[in-house]
């Protein structure tokens, strides 16, 4: 039976036993009615615990069969009021700081702490041999590793954006302590690594949010990581945020496009390309008056028109057009298409009769779909021969390379769209990804916004000129919060729902075949509190603007939803997410964001034409980064334990399945392995380059994705003392092995080649090599 509290006045100390399975005789109680369908793994795996604390110093032990574990590290010593136990709490207050209350619950400490005065109060502060983390999809960091030492030293992360889901884990063998957070919110996690890993937890208590709480969960399981993820899957579930995808795809179908489907950004944004030109005619034409007027036009724009009169002039000179000047040119008119003020009567005197039918609309009242067709056909009003057929501008490197991938066995994909806008200028392309069975979204964002109006970052643009002044979000000091990179500001989310309705009424007013909506930073846990006196606005009530945004899209909208990020607070309403596999790398290196010299840089954002490089470069990685952000070794699959058959997860568009140069094979591994799609950026040259190496990969990965996308992760194993030989199962049949190494392993009797992934399927047994590319069955 449980111990009764002991009071033991010279140590301070209270003692009581807590058990996973329910009040009374260990195993002699049922869990509440309410949570048993919902905690049936976790009461299956949650051990029964006694504890100990010491309210003078905050300092809890865990006592499991004899042996102290700590669960905190001791406070400095602290005066207490206010101590009142009873059978099943303890409770005490720190004076001007924070009220503590511990309850025992049926499995699990209830640890409750309410700010007394405090506006911060850092607790738990935890020492361990080893962490599990859901860092981006998770991982296992060694206490004493030097290199995580170095990585993590003195570094400060913020709960809700640096950690996918609200637990953490400390590891000590054979069991492990597993924090629930129970308040996302107001949250920072700072790492001292001066002897060894070990983290602060910290809390803030913001003036402007009457919550004054903050709390966990605390949880004795084994070690292995099923074990540790199962009390916080089935906390979600209790709390009725767990949605798998056939749910979702109840209400949109349109969700099963996304199995077996890879992640393709297809970079199409000229309309206008080399091959719909004859260059000898527009060398003539640009040399006349259309060519100053370009020029003129382009002048008040951002990138202005320096490059274009240089080459006007040159080409003056000369009897042809090398590559530099025509991708100026191109660019130029491509730029011109976007522009409202294109239109004048002087430089298109006969412009056809259907672009005098938008004409005569009004072309201030055109939406951008008719503007794009109307400045198609003034463009074509002019160059007359010098161009191909309308209908055929751009195709070639959008609607062909779709056609291909779907000839080429690619039943289904999701093709994202760098802008909406290029979707817009060419809804043939936005048509034939439908038409192919596939899911094509725009990219779009609501998080930063600039004072004026830019076509070149359309998605910070908006019409109203009131919201830069009056709903972008105020520090504590009464600055204001900056946009992305510095630039602008960044929009309050619980203001912007009528520009986000306008946008995006806009957008699909002519019909354009989106199925599916990308939509920028609402994943990824990049909160705020807003401190403007005329609209304080809390992280919670961000947060649930956001969600009600992404539910816009899904609801109202019919869209097939994703996000960045994928942090599971938008579990339930988005279906996909881009960065929980490989998150941003190594945002502060200089050698990799500023140093164009340095083998590591990763390349602008942009590109005349083409990918940019931010996005097609392939390049090395330090082996620091490697070891912290991909090494197989310190990964784990904590994100699919619990989400696997709820949102599919994939790379950042940063760092996509060929970004890393030289770890192209371990990525198709580990994409098998945590079911997870590949990410890649095409265009016609990286589709023709690349197009057998897809292929093959996508004819394993599909079929597999398929299979295990709707079922659970029900186990994951590490087979070798240097963990590069894992194995994931999904549902009760389907398992796939992965050896990372660079050498053949014999596990259980079975060969495991190295650089091979092997899927066990209904007795039967495909082999796939990612270093040749190829597969092999086998029963």
């Amino acid at each position: 039976m449980y111990k009764m509290f002991v009071w033991l006045c010279t140590l301070c100390l209270i003692s009581v036993a807590v058990t996973g399975c329910g009040y009374g005789v260990a195993g002699s109680a049922e869990l509440p009615t309410s949570v048993v369908k919902a905690s049936q793994q976790t009461a299956a795996i949650t051990e029964p615990f006694d504890f100990e604390v010491d309210p003078e110093t905050f300092a809890l032990t865990i006592v499991k069969d004899g042996t102290r574990i700590p669960a905190s590290v001791p406070l400095p010593k602290m005066e207490i009021t206010n101590l009142v136990k009873k059978e099943d709490s303890v409770q005490w207050t720190y004076p001007g700081k924070v009220d503590v209350s511990i309850v025992r619950k049926s499995g699990y400490l209830d640890i409750q702490l309410v700010s007394a005065g405090a506006e911060q109060f850092a607790w738990p502060t935890v020492k361990a041999d080893r962490y599990t983390l859901p860092i981006g999809e998770g991982k296992e960091i060694p206490a004493n590793d030097a290199d995580w030492r170095s990585f993590l030293n003195d570094q400060t992360y913020t709960w809700s954006e640096s950690f996918s889901m609200d637990f953490f884990a400390l590891n000590a063998d054979p069991y492990s302590l597993v924090y629930v957070v129970t308040n996302k919110f107001n949250n920072e996690v700072h790492f001292d690594t001066t002897k060894s890993v070990q983290f602060q937890f910290k809390h803030e208590f913001p003036s402007i949010n009457p919550d004054k709480s903050y709390g966990f969960r605390l949880y004795v399981t084994g070690s292995d990581p099923m074990e540790i993820v199962n009390p916080y899957k089935s906390y979600v579930t209790e709390k009725g945020d767990f949605v798998t995808l056939e749910e979702k795809a109840a209400s949109n179908p349109n969700i099963q496009k996304l199995y077996g489907a890879p992640q393709v950004y297809l970079w199409s944004e000229s309309i206008l390309t080399d091959s719909d030109v004859k260059w000898p005619k527009i060398r003539t034409l640009m040399a006349g008056p259309f060519g100053s007027w370009l020029t003129k036009l382009l002048a008040d724009t951002p990138d202005g028109s320096g490059e274009l009169k240089d080459v006007l002039q040159q080409i003056a000179k000369q009897d042809y057009m090398d590559k530099y000047q025509k991708r100026i040119v191109l660019g130029a008119m491509n730029q011109a298409l976007k522009m409202r003020n294109f239109y004048t009567p002087d430089m298109f005197p006969n412009p056809g009769e259907s672009a005098l039918e938008l004409i005569k609309q009004g072309v201030s009242q055109l939406s951008e779909q008719k503007l794009y067709e109307l400045n198609k056909l003034l463009l074509k009003s002019v160059l007359l021969d010098a161009a191909t057929d309308l209908d055929d501008w751009g195709q070639a490197d959008s609607t062909d390379v779709l056609d291909d991938m779907h000839s080429s066995g690619i039943d289904n994909a999701w093709i994202g769209l760098p802008n909406w806008a290029d979707g817009l200028m060419n809804p043939q392309m936005v048509s034939e990804a439908v038409k192919n069975g596939y899911l094509i979204a725009p990219y779009d964002s609501y998080h930063s916004i600039q004072h004026d109006a830019d076509i070149s970052w359309n998605t910070a643009s908006f019409p109203d000129p009131t919201l830069y002044e009056e709903a972008t979000i105020t520090k504590k000091d009464g600055t204001k919060v900056a946009g992305f990179l510095g630039r602008g500001r960044k929009l309050n989310p619980t203001l912007a729902m009528p520009s986000v309705q306008q946008r995006v009424s806009g957008i699909l007013q002519d019909g354009i075949g989106f199925n599916s909506w990308f939509v920028d930073c609402d994943a990824t846990g990049e909160i705020y509190d807003d401190y403007s006196p005329a609209h304080p606005t809390t992280q919670s009530q961000d947060l649930a603007a956001r969600l009600q945004r992404l539910s816009y899209f899904a609801g109202e909208k019919g869209m097939v939803v994703g996000s960045e990020g994928g942090n599971d607070y938008a579990s339930g309403t988005i279906a996909f997410a881009h960065g929980i596999e490989s998150p941003i790398i190594a945002w502060g290196d200089p050698d990799m964001r500023e140093n164009q010299d340095s083998p590591y840089y990763v390349g602008g954002y942009y590109a005349a034409e083409g990918i940019p490089e931010r996005y097609g470069k392939s390049v090395p990685i330090k082996p620091l980064y490697h070891k912290v952000y991909t090494d197989p070794a310190y990964s784990l699959p904590l994100y699919k334990l619990v989400y696997n058959d709820s949102i599919i997860t994939t790379n950042h568009w940063e760092w996509g399945s060929y970004k890393i140069k030289g770890e192209e094979d371990e990525r198709m591994l580990y994409e098998l392995l945590y079911n997870a799609p590949p990410l890649y950026h095409l265009d016609r040259a990286s589709w023709e380059q690349d197009k057998a190496s897809i292929v093959d990969f996508l004819k394993v990965w599909s079929p597999f994705h398929r299979q295990a996308v709707t079922r659970e992760m029900s186990n994951f194993s590490i087979l070798t003392d240097d963990r590069l030989v894992q194995s994931a199962q999904y549902g009760d049949d389907l398992k796939v092995i992965a050896n990372f190494s660079d050498q053949d392993v014999t596990v259980d009797s079975e060969v495991i080649p190295a650089k091979s992934a092997v899927i066990h399927e209904d007795g039967k047994r495909l082999i796939f090599n990612a270093a040749n590319n190829a597969k092999m069955l086998s029963e």
